[in-house]
Formats: structure tokens, C-alpha cells, sequence
């Protein structure tokens, strides 16, 4: 069976542009839209009208501006006219969140997987969209988002924490659900949600760095998120960081995945101590001053300080976004972070600006939407499902 996602239409080109321009940053003036487009007035009400009239932009009241004359009426969508579902995909669980058109979460619930055979984790995933999507407004798409790599058509084609090898995972839940389903790799649909609607949104460059059972980092130069066939393999991983470090499951001494993962400092605190310890616990030992506990986080927190500016240096980006379960990290090292970043930056760079995420699973459900919504928006994904 396959679906075609349902589509805007406000036509193509200019028209096209000026919903996007109104969905992303909106609400805004018809001259902030006129500038940030390189329009003429009369070209934007032109363009603008037959939006109006079908209802995909409305007025959304008056700003003033400080200028002599009347107020500027303001241009806006309305967010709650599409609901999507957005989904992330654990070997333990989904995930899901209900989230208007700007990515506005509104419901969120999880199942436990019954067992990672794809029969019964489709069994699961249609489950909770239909318990997500009760008592809503018809679901336009839902999006779902796996750590591996992912292919054209909603090919899962590996996925090692479910040890999956080529599973058509979108054209399954599309045959349990009846509703078109993107399937994207979880770190992308990430980066694209803070593109659009987070951190990232209007800087030219900017990066994403994830934290927990691997390492993942993404990058948007010039509004496009740079991706090639390799995306799902977290490469970054094995970015090297500690000549002198423990060695990751790939043989590779000090890398990012042998120092900065949750289970690597798990492992490395509990053979300290002498007793199994989690990250959690790893972590809240750290913040309590236990010293064996407290010199390992250290260490990773330098070591992710160090990370963070070989991406400064490489890729000059505006801000960097931190994310994933387990970006405490980022919080309890602050300190031994900064060491990092400043013994590999030339002292003449300014501070690199950035965000640290709450590291809740809601995040990377919210990206899953946004994928959803891209493809509604834009069809650039239409073909993947």
C-alpha cells in the first residue's frame, strides 16, 4: 500500500515562500516578510491575498513599529489547523507526542515494546497512534524516528539496537495505521526540529551534539542540514579525544564513544568503586564530590569540552545545541567542559554559545513530527515513506 502524504498548496516559488517564511518565524509584518524575501509591497499582496483567502495565513492583529502612520497588520498561520504524530523508537519503547503545525507538543504517552521483531514493534506503534490520536482533530502524518540508517521509502536498512536489518518500517505502520509515515533517522529529525522551530532557527550555521547510548552530532549550513548515506553510523563517535583513554568496541583508543557514551562512564565509575553503578548514579556521585566518580566525569566532560571545539574550529558554527538522554553530562563537567574547549581554541575566538536541552524523550518525538510536518509543508520527504 502506499499513501501520498497530503501537501500544502499555496502554489510554488514566491508564493510557496512566503507561507514557509510566515510558518517558521511568523508571527510577522507584511514588511518583515516583504524584507526578509526581498519583496515589494505590491508583490506581497499579490502573493499574500490568495493565502489569505484560502485560509493557510490569516491576520493575527496589529504591530506598531514606531513609525509615523498606522500599525502594521501582523501575518500568521494557525498552528492548531494540522495535528501530527511524531515517534521515538528505543529498543525498550515508543515514544510519541501529538504536536500541532509548528511542532507544539499536545499529548504525549509511550508503550513497552512486546519483543523487537518488527511485527510486534508495528503491533506497538499503531497502538499508540491510535491513543494519541483520540480526541484529536484528524492526524495529517506521523513521523518516526530510529537510530541507524535509514533509506529511501521508510527502509530501516540497520538498526543494530533492535539488530534489524532491512525492515520496511514505514510501509508497515503505514498498512496498520492508513495514515503516510516518514521514517528518518532520530538524530536529523533532532537537527530539523531545532532548524525550524529551536535554536537553530534563522542562523545560517549551526550544530547538534547528542549524548547517551551513542554520540551524535548533526550540522545545518545555509538553512540545509548536511547528510550523505553514511548519516545513521555516528561517525563522530570515533572522533579521537584521549591518546591515553579507554578503548571504545571498535578497537579505537580515547574516542568519543569510549569516553563521552552513558554506559562507557557507567563502566568506568563502577570498576572504580568496585560495584555496579548507572549513569544516573555515576553522575549524582560526581555532583556530590565522590572523588573516583568526580574525576571521571571530569575527564568526559573534557573530553566533550574538546569535541565541542574541533566542531568550533572545523565548522564555525553560531551556536551548538546539546541534547540526549544524557546531556547531564554537559552540567555536572561544566567546568571540566570549558577546560576542554578552551586547551583546543585559539584564545583570540569568542565564547562558543551553547544550548543545553533538557535531555527529556519528548525532544526527539518533537523532531519526529517536524519531519512530518516538512513533508506536508514542502513534499521534499514525500518519496521516503
Amino acid at each position: 500500500m502506499r499513501i501520498t502524504t497530503p501537501r500544502w498548496t499555496p502554489g510554488d516559488g514566491a508564493m510557496r515562500a512566503v507561507a514557509l517564511e510566515v510558518l517558521i518565524h511568523g508571527p510577522l509584518s507584511r514588511s518583515e516578510v516583504a524584507r526578509r524575501l526581498e519583496l515589494s509591497p505590491g508583490s506581497l499582496t499579490r502573493l499574500a491575498n490568495p493565502l489569505l483567502e484560502s485560509g493557510l495565513l490569516v491576520e493575527a492583529g496589529e504591530q506598531a513599529d514606531g513609525k509615523v502612520g498606522r500599525p502594521q497588520q501582523l501575518l500568521d498561520i494557525v498552528p492548531g489547523s494540522r495535528r501530527f504524530v511524531g515517534m521515538k523508537l528505543t529498543s525498550e519503547e515508543v515514544l510519541g507526542v501529538t504536536a500541532d503545525l509548528r511542532a507544539n507538543v499536545l499529548a504525549t504517552e509511550s508503550r513497552k515494546l512486546k519483543g523487537t521483531d518488527p511485527a510486534a514493534v508495528v503491533e506497538v506503534i499503531a497502538e499508540l497512534a491510535k491513543s494519541l490520536m483520540r480526541g484529536q482533530p484528524e492526524v495529517t502524518a506521523i513521523g518516526i524516528g530510529v537510530g541507524g540508517l535509514i533509506e529511501e521509502h521508510g527502509l530501516v536498512r540497520s538498526a543494530p539496537f533492535l539488530k534489524w536489518n532491512d525492515v520496511s518500517l514505514g510501509s508497515l505502520v503505514e498498512a496498520a495505521t492508513g495514515l503516510p509515515v516518514i521514517i528518518e533517522n532520530d538524530l536529523v529529525a533532532f537537527t530539523e526540529y531545532e532548524h525550524w522551530f529551536g535554536a537553530g532557527r534563522g542562523l545560517d550555521r549551526f550544530a547538534v551534539v547528542t549524548l547517551g547510548a551513542g554520540i551524535g552530532y548533526g550540522l545545518v549550513i545555509h538553512d540545509e542540514i548536511v547528510s550523505n548515506d553514511e548519516f545513521g553510523i555516528g561517525l563522530i563517535g570515533h572522533w579521537p579525544l584521549d591518546p591515553f583513554g579507554p578503548v571504545c568496541s571498535e578497537g579505537h583508543r580515547g574516542c568519543a564513544k569510549a569516553i563521552l557514551t552513558d554506559s562507557a562512564i557507567a563502566q568506568s565509575v563502577s570498576q572504580a568503586l568496585g560495584k555496579p553503578v548507572t549513569y544516573k548514579a555515576a553522575l549524582n556521585l560526581a555532583a556530590s564530590g565522590e572523588p573516583a566518580a568526580r574525576r571521571i566525569v571530569d575527564d568526559a566532560g573534557r573530553g566533550l569540552g574538546r569535541l565541542l571545539a574541533a566542531i568550533a574550529n572545523l565548522t564555525m558554527p553560531e551556536t551548538v545545541v546539546i541534547g540526549g538522554e544524557g546531556v547531564r553530562l554537559a552540567s555536572v563537567a561544566s567546568e571540566a567542559v570549558e577546560m576542554g574547549l578552551r586547551a583546543d581554541r585559539d584564545p583570540r575566538t569568542r565564547p562558543l554559545p551553547l544550548t543545553i536541552r533538557s535531555g527529556d524523550n519528548v525532544e526527539w518525538c518533537r523532531g519526529a513530527a517536524v519531519v512530518a510536518i516538512q513533508t506536508f509543508v514542502l513534499g521534499h520527504r514525500t518519496d521516503q515513506h
